[in-house]
């Protein structure tokens, strides 16, 4: 499969016409070599010929993340003896899925994040430190070692936590960007105030954010992004969107207004409920199509995630489609008093009260049949007055107030954050 690292930068016309020959050589190997695709196209009368346009692909039916779930090893279009590396979901939503990667796909994943590299603003030569672990079947921190080798830069792997380390590292060996999940920042910057380190004079002048959202729907900064700021003036801040079965990832470059699509790697459509395609400018659910992916291409897989799309040109000159911080995920709606809201909003919130060290929302089944919603708060003033100020917040941004109770800092940092877990564990759906 070819790739070009222009290719954003050319006219929408010229991108969507790269993506239409991947495409039909894409929909040709997988109908060859992957069991599963194969008997969808044959049970659903799918004819790949008719499908030469981006258009065309709503004659293909979507495919879910219960699918790989129940039939991995169908997913794979090479023997085993081909697969170099074994990764794993973060099981957010249900049970993690294996995904299976050859030396081709390991490539691939190179390339994508030289370009996410390259579109943050990191040069050949800089160096890079990674705060996020590596190892754990983590697909995010391979990439990211792979990206910084492919762009032939400095490469720290200090992994995730021990703000020691990490400034350790920052004062000795002076990186120009950190990868890291953003909220950490703010750990690390606490930890400089302490420690007589000062974040002004670090070497750092970027951080590649993953896990965490930055900015709002429309773009602007959000509580935490604001946060950082204030605490760490002059650090660049790049939203980053990526997963496992996408094996690609957007990253936001110096305008910072939406993480951008990657055409040679990937087609995305964002759809409706009813699967059809949304009006430009609303929220829908991304759908992705898997280019040049050789062990476990994917085609109109839909991720669940819910998000806007940007089709202007973008001041940096790519053409490519920007997409908005995720607003949330289908299956973490949650219907509360009559209100709408998913898991980012109540974030938002709680990240922007003085006095909460660490939280976790957990989200159930009342007995009323409707949805409850309990957030654990570790503070060091856990008072009537504290529970109070926190419920008048979310009054004011909301409408409604959640229940609150306060937990010991300690016990609700290992809820939080488990041994075996690669990611915080903010949200718990208990229904």
């Amino acid at each position: 499969m070819k790739r070009d690292p222009r290719i954003q930068f050319k006219t929408r016309s010229e991108i969507q016409s790269f993506q239409e020959e991947s495409l039909r050589e894409t929909l040709e190997y997988i109908s060859h070599n992957s069991p599963f695709y194969k008997r969808l196209f044959l049970e659903k009368g799918v004819d790949i010929s008719s499908v030469q346009t981006i258009a065309d692909l709503r004659r293909i039916p979507t495919t879910c993340k219960e699918d790989i779930q129940r039939y991995s090893n169908d997913f794979l279009c090479v023997p085993r003896s081909k697969v170099i590396d074994y990764v794993t979901t973060s099981g957010t939503l249900g049970e993690p899925v294996t995904f299976m990667l050859t030396e081709n796909d390991l490539d691939r994943l190179a390339y994508n994040e030289k370009l996410s590299f390259t579109t943050a603003g990191c040069l050949p030569g800089e160096t890079i430190q990674i705060m996020t672990t590596i190892d754990r079947r983590f697909m995010a921190g391979l990439a990211y070692f792979l990206g910084a080798r492919e762009l032939g830069s400095g490469i720290v792997r200090v992994g995730n936590g021990i703000p020691e380390l990490q400034w350790s590292s920052i004062n000795s060996l002076a990186p120009e960007t950190c990868i890291v999940v953003p909220s950490f920042l703010v750990k690390l910057a606490e930890y400089a105030a302490k420690n007589g380190e000062d974040c002004c004079k670090s070497s750092l002048k970027r951080a590649i954010c993953i896990g965490e959202p930055l900015r709002e729907i429309d773009l602007s900064d959000n509580t935490l992004t604001k946060r950082i700021g204030q605490l760490w003036p002059g650090l660049s801040l790049h939203s980053t969107y990526a997963s496992t079965e996408m094996q690609s990832s957007f990253t936001e470059c110096s305008h910072l207004c939406g993480a951008h699509h990657q055409p040679d790697l990937i087609i995305i459509e964002i759809l409706d409920e009813n699967e059809n395609p949304v009006k430009d400018g609303e929220v829908g659910e991304l759908v992705i199509t898997t280019l040049g992916v050789e062990g476990m291409p994917l085609v109109r897989f839909r991720t669940g995630d819910l998000c806007r799309a940007y089709n202007e040109q973008c001041k940096c000159g790519r053409n490519s489609t920007r997409l908005s911080p995720i607003l949330g995920r289908k299956g973490q709606m949650i219907k509360y008093k009559g209100t709408t809201l998913y898991p980012t909003a109540l974030y938002d919130i709680l990240d922007n009260i003085e006095g909460i060290i660490n939280y976790q929302v957990q989200v159930y089944t009342n007995s009323l049949g409707t949805d409850g919603i309990q957030i654990k708060i570790g503070t060091a003033t856990p008072t009537d007055s504290f529970e109070k100020r926190i419920k008048e917040h979310f009054r004011a941004k909301i409408r409604v107030a959640p229940d609150i109770s306060f937990e010991p800092v300690e016990l609700l940092a290992k809820a939080v954050m488990p041994p075996q877990s690669r990611k915080a564990i903010k949200f718990v759906d208990m229904r």
